[in-house]
């Protein structure tokens, strides 16, 4: 019996609300399929109890799925969050972050970040949070295309909605913030995005804001097995459908992926760094950290230390907005945001 099986119809109904669980998964093999549904019921359950103590903000609006391409997918939707303010204001002056979403790339939809979107448009942002294509049934390649092409709708369309037209910024978290970076260095770098294969929507960033970021990809590429995955290993999800996801990347664009030939050859906005010693992938974000300082790069980096007895985890601030430490994160985005404008 699979570990898909063994859902019921209500689990399988609150679930669904945020990720895909076995509907994109039809025609694959069957050992990765399974791998892939089981990887996404175990995240899915961890986060059941945080969404379930979400505590959202009054005074925004949410406009929500609003489809950037015309083929009726759910990875090709997108929400807006605006303060209430900014509709009843009207004018064009709120600045505007895009969020990516997380999820170790094969799993959740933009409404597991819903708690952070909320925040920070309370914050004073206008929020453009994308879905994209969930692995196995996308690549790497695949899912870039997908943020460039809700980016080029959001550059194209945000005179509809009563924000700036210039001032925008972008954030993501884990997996998310592994497409925010190679989406701003493809727009920040005609020769990476080529290299790539993705369209550069032409948008410019003013910064970035990265939460707990798997920036360093190339590990992966040692796995050659699709299916096989270590349950001790906090990546196992990544690591199932690696040989797939990362096929192209490792046999065409290998030359691309290397974090500091990135980071030095795109021109990338200043970047804020949050993570903590809490955070299984905090090494990401010092090295990025420590790349930057090396390449005279515009950073600012909030790496929280636990005390004894506490928990942060991984991206605390997008999963746990209403703890003292991710309101402070949450102000520390605001004030590195606005001190760029």
């Amino acid at each position: 019996m699979t570990q898909g099986e063994r859902l019921d119809d209500d689990e399988r109904k609150v679930l669904d609300t945020w990720t895909e669980l076995d509907e994109d998964l039809g025609g694959l093999d069957g050992k990765l399929a399974d791998a892939t549904l089981f990887s996404r019921v175990m995240f899915a359950r961890g986060d059941r109890p945080r969404v379930e103590h979400w505590q959202l903000p009054e005074d925004v609006d949410v406009l929500a799925d609003i489809p950037y391409a015309d083929d009726g997918l759910r990875g090709h939707l997108l929400d807006v969050y605006l303060p209430h303010d900014a509709v009843m204001r009207g004018g064009h002056s709120l600045p505007v972050y895009i969020d990516v979403h997380g999820g170790g790339f094969m799993y959740a939809h933009k409404e597991i970040n819903r708690n952070f979107n909320m925040n920070l448009a309370a914050s004073g942002f206008a929020v453009f949070s994308v879905n994209y294509r969930l692995a196995p049934g996308a690549d790497f390649i695949d899912q870039l295309s997908d943020v460039e092409k809700a980016f080029a709708w959001i550059r194209e369309n945000r005179k509809d909605y009563p924000v700036d037209q210039g001032d925008v910024f972008l954030t993501g978290d884990s997996a998310g913030a592994t497409l925010a970076l190679y989406a701003a260095a493809a727009e920040g770098s005609a020769e990476l995005a080529h290299e790539l294969g993705v369209e550069p929507s032409g948008l410019k960033f003013r910064g970035a804001a990265f939460v707990s970021g798997l920036f360093d990809i190339t590990p992966y590429f040692a796995f050659d097995k699709p299916g096989e995955m270590d349950l001790s290993s906090p990546t196992f999800g990544i690591e199932a459908v690696a040989p797939v996801f990362f096929k192209r990347m490792r046999e065409k664009h290998a030359e691309s992926a290397a974090l500091d030939e990135l980071i030095s050859r795109a021109d990338l906005p200043s970047v804020y760094l949050n993570t903590s010693n809490d955070d299984f992938i905090q090494r990401d974000t010092l090295l990025f950290a420590s790349i930057s300082s090396e390449q005279g790069r515009d950073f600012e980096i909030n790496d929280r230390h636990t005390a004894k007895g506490e928990s942060l985890g991984h991206i605390y601030p997008v999963n746990m907005s209403w703890l003292p430490e991710s309101r402070e994160a949450l102000r520390r985005i605001h004030d590195f945001s606005y001190r760029l404008l």
